[in-house]
């Protein structure tokens, strides 16, 4: 067998959520033979992201059950495959480079493993996620940034998002981790990642985060807050995973803020505004603003609405009260889609894929 393997499944994975495109160095061929063996590798191309039992899987490859449900376990374990375990039964099924192998790799990440993906970020996969960051992750006010007259719909309420969940597991933030292994640490909250439902049992089943009560995950949200972390579920009415990201380390912003306009490319509905008789610009939003949508012009912040993406962090440190969070046009207002299959539907037909 030979790099033909590597290369098939590259385009597999290139077929999922954000992509997974090529590039003219091979960066992306060494980091799938960094993470997987042909063995491993071969497998994977005979799945799909539907998940099936080892039974199904030796049936229709033709392979002895026991041989099948032990490579598909080990790598699961090594975070290749998605693994549901229910009802005393497994099953497995194929996943994206994000958010998948590379989030799943947290655990265990290494220096080696976090330069590949820096190099691999830069050559390919920011412009991948500019294309595809609206149907990814989605931004919405951090807590106190609204004012308490407004309703803010459920699913633009980090809190509420959380009461609605039967359980929470939270877990390291793979960007930042990657960036204190490969530049400098920003030295922000590293355990700010929220996942649920069976994305967060996988996680806990094993052992990249661990399970805290609505209590914690509260307090947790109000740190990130006051660190100055944008949150961003998934673009689902129903998100399984909930991140609260920077733009020094986060991917998902590091790539927005290459672009000129950012707030075209993300999914919110919220932008922030001066209050122009308020403002004594003591320029403590500049710091806040994590796309850089805030300048002073003339002793005056202004804010750039091509580059707002509504998150409220600038509001809720604002000594005097200057910036507020207001709503977008009726028009330019967007539900998110119901449930995370539906948003990965929307992905791949923005992409073309389907």
């Amino acid at each position: 067998m030979n790099i033909d393997i590597y290369q098939q499944l590259q385009k597999q994975l290139d077929q999922y959520s954000m992509g997974f495109p090529a590039t003219q160095s091979g960066i992306e061929i060494r980091i799938l033979k960094y993470l997987f063996s042909e063995a491993d590798a071969k497998l994977f191309t005979q799945l799909t992201p539907r998940l099936e039992t080892p039974e199904t899987v030796a049936s229709r490859l033709g392979r002895p059950v026991a041989e099948v449900a032990s490579q598909l376990d080990e790598m699961a374990e090594k975070g290749l495959l998605f693994r549901l375990n229910k009802g005393g039964e497994s099953r497995y099924g194929a996943i994206p480079f994000v958010h998948g192998l590379y989030e799943f790799q947290v655990k265990d990440l290494k220096a080696d493993f976090a330069e590949l993906a820096k190099q691999y970020f830069e050559e390919a996969f920011d412009k991948a996620m500019q294309q595809g960051a609206d149907y990814f992750l989605r931004t919405i006010p951090v807590q106190k940034s609204i004012e308490v007259t407004r309703n803010v719909a459920s699913y633009d309420d980090a809190v509420e998002i959380c009461r609605s969940k039967p359980f929470i597991v939270i877990t390291d933030c793979i960007c930042r981790k990657t960036a204190a292994l490969t530049e400098q640490d920003c030295g922000k909250p590293r355990e700010a990642c929220f996942m649920f439902g069976s994305m967060a049992q996988y996680y806990l089943d094993r052992g990249m985060g661990r399970k805290i009560s609505l209590e914690e995950a509260i307090r947790i949200l109000d740190e990130c807050r006051e660190a100055g972390l944008v949150t961003q579920p998934a673009t689902a009415q129903n998100p399984s995973g909930m991140c609260n990201c920077c733009g020094d380390c986060c991917g998902v912003l590091r790539a927005l803020n290459k672009h000129p306009r950012p707030a075209e490319l993300v999914f919110s509905n919220h932008y922030a505004v001066v209050e122009a008789d308020a403002c004594t610009a003591c320029e403590i939003c500049l710091d806040r603003c994590q796309m850089e949508a805030i300048t002073m012009d003339n002793d005056l912040a202004v804010v750039s609405r091509d580059r707002c993406i509504g998150c409220g962090l600038c509001v809720i440190t604002c000594p005097d009260q200057a910036l507020k969070l207001v709503p977008k046009s009726a028009q330019d207002l967007r539900t998110p889609p119901v449930s995370m299959l539906e948003q990965m539907m929307l992905m791949a037909r923005k992409r073309g894929v389907i």
